[in-house]
């Protein structure tokens, strides 16, 4: 299978997380993917750890289906070599800060130049314009700066910091592969490329539609873990249970709310949570306190009434409905031929093209590209 991308080139300067996912997508639908990366060491993310072989492991599942290119930009001599793939790339993604493709002679403007219809995708904290386009950050500064983190921060004692990077994905991944695909779609109607300013704190913004809403609407804004989908109602929180395991309980509706009482055995009075809320709170607590996560699994399993116990990573992998549907057939093989489950895509089956065994790149492994200058050689990345 080719793919509903197959045929078009991407050069990828970016590194570690937001732009190397986004151009993971795109292989997995028959893009050819060639990383842009420096001599020696190659992108940050191969010496992370854990090692798996000779690279990360993040490595390994976020380049798969991916070749490389190592060349020293800083060089003029190195640089110049990439001329007759710039003329003939389809999409250029890079997530340096804003000035720095620029100083390279890689610019969107330069680029065009020589080839009109390329699609440039910048991925960035906070865009290429504005008082802190040039400001470093991670993904808890932007979700800080842009007010995600203040609506379920925990408290003092324990502040809660999100196991998701969510700026990075939510904010600079996904919103790239759609802008891009759109700006494919675009030439295809017009001729003409694109440049994209991918800002991952603008991204995140339809994460908090609600408390936008509300806020501008009514005035009253959002605090801590005080609204309905953040810790601020009985309806939708955590419970923990008498083995340290937690109940995610979420029956918002009153039709799901009233199966869930009964099936714990609230007490009357107190199953009308708008009458006191905390003493509602505090009841419910007292009971899933009392008996195991295993006990309220089937409880709750039997139910159905938008409840669940919180399991790890570890059993999400084993989970027979996840394995059902597919999610871990993919693998990823590294070097020596060891395999791991490869990371799940959010590309329909019906265009994925990776879906058996895939490596991602050995550092240089298209450096025949340059070398040749063969920039015609769209062969299919192994």
């Amino acid at each position: 299978m080719t793919g509903p991308l197959a045929g078009i080139r991407v050069l990828d300067f970016s590194t570690l997380l937001p732009g190397p996912m986004a151009t993971l997508f795109l292989a997995e639908a028959g893009a050819e993917v060639i990383k842009i990366e420096r001599p020696g060491k190659g992108e940050e993310m191969r010496g992370y750890e854990p090692k798996w072989g000779d690279d990360s492991v993040n490595f390994a599942l976020l380049n798969r289906g991916k070749t490389s290119l190592a060349l020293d930009l800083k060089d003029t001599v190195q640089r110049d070599k990439l001329l007759p793939l710039l003329k003939q790339a389809d999409v250029i993604v890079e997530q340096f800060r804003p000035g720095v493709m620029a100083r390279l002679g890689l610019s969107y403007e330069e680029i065009r130049a020589i080839n009109p219809g390329v699609i440039y995708c910048s991925i960035t904290g906070y865009g290429q314009t504005g008082p802190r386009a040039a400001r470093a950050g991670h993904d808890l500064n932007y979700i800080s700066d842009m007010g995600l983190l203040a609506l379920s921060l925990g408290s003092a004692e324990t502040p809660v910091v999100p196991p998701a990077l969510i700026a990075d994905i939510a904010g600079g991944t996904y919103p790239a592969v759609f802008n891009i695909l759109l700006a494919l779609r675009n030439r295809d109607k017009t001729g003409k490329g694109t440049y994209l300013d991918i800002a991952m704190c603008d991204g995140l913004f339809p994460f908090v539609y609600w408390a936008l809403g509300e806020g501008v609407a009514t005035g009253r804004w959002p605090g801590n873990g005080d609204s309905l989908v953040s810790g601020g109602s009985c309806r939708y929180r955590l419970y923990p249970a008498s083995d340290g395991s937690f109940v995610a309980a979420a029956p918002l509706e009153q039709k799901f709310w009233e199966i869930f009482v009964e099936a714990i055995g609230l007490a009357p009075e107190v199953r009308d949570d708008r009458r006191d809320p905390e003493a509602t709170t505090q009841a419910v607590a007292r009971i899933i306190a009392q008996q195991s996560g295993d006990h309220w699994s089937k409880v709750f399993e039997a139910a159905d009434c938008c409840c669940s116990v919180v399991r790890d990573l570890r059993h999400a992998l084993q989970d027979p409905h996840f394995r059902a549907r597919g999610l871990f057939d993919a693998e990823v093989e590294n070097e020596s031929g060891e395999r791991i489950t490869a990371l799940p895509v959010p590309v329909a089956n019906a265009f994925r093209v990776n879906t058996g065994v895939a490596r991602a790149p050995r550092l240089g492994n298209k450096n025949d590209l340059v070398a040749n200058d063969n920039s015609d050689d769209r062969e299919a990345p192994r």
